[in-house]
């Protein structure tokens, strides 16, 4: 009961939670085109955000459950970027505003962040939240193209 309270609470990492990407992975989606794919058929595609633990950066122990957009996919991992709902990312650099959605059930608005890639096992992903628009997945591209060496 203690393990299933301190998880929920974001105190511990479950199994098949979302890790840093390494280098080499980063380097490899980098250099694959971003395509948009959604099919909310249970399984992560790129343009969709499902939820699954992520762990804190300072304390990779700890974590909690958020929403993460899918932008690319090897066999049974997925890559995706986290969201926030903190309004003080605004303007922050690697912050991406995107705006409200259906991935929040307060509908507040959310900005992505660029800069840390996240690989998770497609086990590992909780739910579905939500199918970002096009025309925002197209916006996440074009800053991952500018600013971050993406093709």
């Amino acid at each position: 009961m203690a393990g299933l309270l301190r998880r929920l609470l974001g105190r511990t990492q479950p199994r098949g939670a979302a890790q840093p990407a390494r280098r080499r992975q980063v380097t490899a989606l980098r250099r694959a085109p971003l395509s948009y794919g959604p099919n909310p058929n249970g399984r992560a595609d790129p343009g969709e955000i499902v939820w699954t633990w992520v762990p804190y950066e300072d304390d990779p122990r700890q974590g909690k459950d958020r929403p993460v957009l899918v932008v690319g996919r090897d066999g049974g991992t997925v890559f995706g970027l986290m969201l926030s709902s903190q309004s003080d990312r605004d303007g922050q650099p690697d912050w991406l505003a995107l705006g409200a959605g259906p991935w929040d059930r307060d509908n507040r608005p959310s900005w992505l962040r660029l800069d840390r890639v996240l690989r998770m096992p497609a086990d590992g992903i909780r739910r579905e939240g939500a199918v970002l628009d096009r025309a925002r997945f197209d916006g996440v591209c074009t800053a991952l193209r500018a600013g971050y060496g993406w093709s």
